[in-house]
């Protein structure tokens, strides 16, 4: 009985088509028919293109993709040694981030499949989001003084620097418990997502880890720049709308001004403005921030990785888009306003406005 199974367990090797040790020339045969043939796709250089194609597709020039690509090489593995392997890694998370589109056409486009596609997206984002520390700092990268004379310059309003907002990121119903916390007051799931512009739409902090349901002074009140704020760390104010309480670091428009607060609210509107204006470039320059097709904390590292990338756009002075009107929400305040606050607001009044 022994021997008979081993000439049965011997003839199977010689039979078989998915063993190494092959020696039958039928199952030769068999295996070759059976072998999946590697297609190898004419890839051509994603920068070997006008710079007019590739801003309609990525954002950026050629020489703008080439400073990415400097920039996350370190922090990106792949393992390929396909000469322009970093490049198209680079273009297909800017492909997505600029078009919103689904995986199956970023990877249509770009001749990868779906899960190459959201592989390299998930890597290049971390890898964006990674460089927040550097291209994302309050109150910013120049000096204060001249950020202050930067806002003076709009409107007359002395001593801002920075303009604070929340701005809505769609995305699709999360699963969970938790799933109603990220409905608005709009009544579809987004992430709350806190701002502070320059006068140069620069983004100088961003807060990308609230549902939607959360109010914009709460986001504030919890938010670290609220803090240094508070304990006096920088000499300026920041600029917000009447859902923020008014604090002496804070400034909020009058909700009934007579006439010497209707020119503070109307230089107060004109500045406030950049951040508005900011969040129209991000999300024109990034459509993908129109819904994401995402998991909250997935819509979160995307949000902070586009606002990197708006930055460096800005910083190197990239075509900037076209900006569609923006959204009022019109935020009710939770927070009463600060009595120093106040008092600080009428001294503006006073000595700029009157």
């Amino acid at each position: 009985m022994k021997a008979q199974n081993c000439v049965f367990l011997s003839a199977l090797t010689m039979a078989c088509p998915f063993l190494r040790d092959v020696v039958d020339e039928e199952a030769l045969v068999l295996r070759r028919a059976f072998r999946r043939e590697r297609v190898f796709r004419d890839r051509l250089d994603p920068l070997a293109f006008p710079d007019d194609h590739l801003y309609e597709r990525y954002r950026f020039s050629a020489d703008g993709i080439r400073y990415l690509c400097r920039l996350l090489g370190p922090r990106i593995k792949h393992r390929t040694a396909w000469s322009h392997a970093l490049e198209q890694m680079v273009c297909v998370a800017l492909r997505f981030f600029a078009s919103g589109a689904f995986l199956y056409s970023v990877g249509d486009a770009e001749q990868l499949n779906k899960a190459t596609i959201c592989c390299t997206i998930r890597s290049v984002c971390l890898a964006i989001k990674a460089l927040a520390d550097v291209f994302i700092s309050f109150p910013g990268h120049r000096r204060l003084c001249d950020m202050k004379e930067e806002f003076y310059r709009i409107a007359g309003f002395p001593n801002v620097i920075g303009a604070v907002d929340c701005t809505h990121i769609r995305i699709k119903a999360p699963s969970g418990a938790h799933e109603a916390d990220f409905v608005n007051r709009k009544s579809f799931h987004s992430i709350n997502v806190q701002m502070v512009c320059n006068a140069d739409c620069v983004i100088s902090n961003v807060v990308a880890k609230w549902p939607g349901s959360v109010h914009d002074s709460r986001i504030f009140r919890a938010s670290e720049i609220y803090q240094c704020l508070s304990q006096g760390e920088f000499s300026g104010v920041l600029l917000g709308d009447r859902g923020y309480g008014c604090q002496p670091f804070l400034l909020t428009p009058f909700t009934d001004p007579q006439e010497a607060q209707q020119a503070y609210n109307h230089a107060h509107a004109r500045t406030r403005a950049r951040v508005e204006m900011t969040f129209g470039l991000l999300k024109a320059r990034f459509h993908c921030l129109h819904k994401l097709r995402v998991n909250p904390v997935r819509a979160c590292d995307i949000t902070v990785a586009c606002a990197v990338l708006h930055n460096v756009a800005c910083l190197r002075k990239e075509r900037a888009p076209r900006v569609p009107p923006a959204m009022d929400w019109d935020n009710p305040a939770i927070f009463p306003d600060d009595d120093s606050g106040r008092l600080l607001r009428d001294q503006y009044v006073l000595n700029y406005f009157s």
